[in-house]
């Protein structure tokens, strides 16, 4: 099983690689994605589970109709084989409790770490590969996102919006797990000595769970820490650039865009039991910190589990 394991992950490097220097030949990153799509099942990157789960979410994705925002069901077919060699070969996710999710709307709380919004990507990963009955999830990004070209396009079209009150309310609508990380740039930016400690949550996730009536389920990330250490960042290059952040990690900037690949760590998602808050939305926020807190601390709780339990970062 290991030597399989090995095999699918140097095929599919060698796959990224062969896309990426076919870039030029391509008349979009729609047909890129669907030759890629094509080639991580005609080349068994992936394990056969996996595979039929890939054929389960073609037909469940089928149901999605129009979408204001720009989520693209059939953008998600062929971006979904990637993110399944990425989950189940590259990052080796381990999974646990992502079938207490309740149905209907709902709210998943999770830290936030890395430079990339790849722990985002593991999470949509898990409740689509991994949950017996697959949800999509829609993850409430930061208002700069737009500003950055490909990303912004790649991420409106595969469910990701950007997080105002009005966004919220229409996805509460359409019943859809919608993912928040409270802490925001301010966790996405901490440097590895802050590694698994959470950063201050903002209150706004919970004022909108108490207004739509949502459960809240807790979420904890290990390995994103490991995928791209800061060890330190460069603030005032981050303003000129125009960017939340420039992270100086042991690969990058010294091997320029190459620098920016995570490391292939094993990733651990824990999700928690639903929890369920009463109150106004408009309480003060001594009220609602305190409602906070304890989403905090259950978050904090999972990591420092999953990281005194793990063997090894690999």
């Amino acid at each position: 099983m290991a030597g399989d394991s090995q095999g699918r992950w140097a095929q599919g490097v060698r796959l990224l690689n062969r896309l990426t220097q076919a870039r030029a030949q391509q008349s979009g990153w729609m047909d890129a994605l669907g030759r890629m799509s094509s080639r991580v099942r005609a080349e068994g990157l992936v394990d056969d589970d996996a595979l039929s789960r890939l054929d389960m979410l073609d037909e469940a994705l089928s149901t999605y109709g129009y979408d204001p925002f720009g989520f693209s069901p059939e953008f998600v077919k062929k971006l979904i084989p990637a993110v399944a060699w990425l989950y189940r070969v590259y990052f080796r996710v381990q999974t646990t409790g992502v079938d207490t999710i309740p149905d209907g709307p709902v709210l998943l709380i999770s830290n936030h770490s890395g430079q990339l919004p790849l722990d985002a990507m593991m999470i949509v990963g898990a409740c689509l590969l991994d949950k017996t009955q697959p949800r999509m999830v829609r993850s409430m990004v930061e208002r700069w996102v737009p500003t950055l070209p490909f990303a912004s396009w790649i991420l409106a079209r595969s469910g990701q919006i950007v997080g105002t009150r009005d966004n919220f309310r229409r996805l509460v609508q359409q019943g859809a797990p919608i993912l928040v990380f409270p802490e925001g740039v301010v966790g996405i930016n901490k440097t590895y000595d802050k590694a698994y400690q959470l950063q201050r949550f903002g209150y706004g996730f919970m004022r909108l769970a108490l207004e739509n009536g949502m459960p809240i389920v807790p979420v904890a990330v290990v390995g994103a820490e490991e995928q791209a250490p800061s060890l330190a960042n460069i603030e005032p290059l981050a303003k000129l650039l125009g960017a939340p952040a420039f992270p100086i990690t042991p690969t990058f900037p010294w091997l320029g865009p190459l620098g920016l690949l995570p490391y292939p760590v094993r990733y651990h998602i824990h999700f928690g039991e639903a929890m369920r808050f009463e109150g106004q939305p408009d309480d003060e926020d001594r009220v609602i910190g305190e409602k906070v807190d304890r989403v905090k601390a259950a978050i904090q709780a999972m990591l420092d589990r999953g990281v005194a339990e793990r063997v090894s970062i690999f």
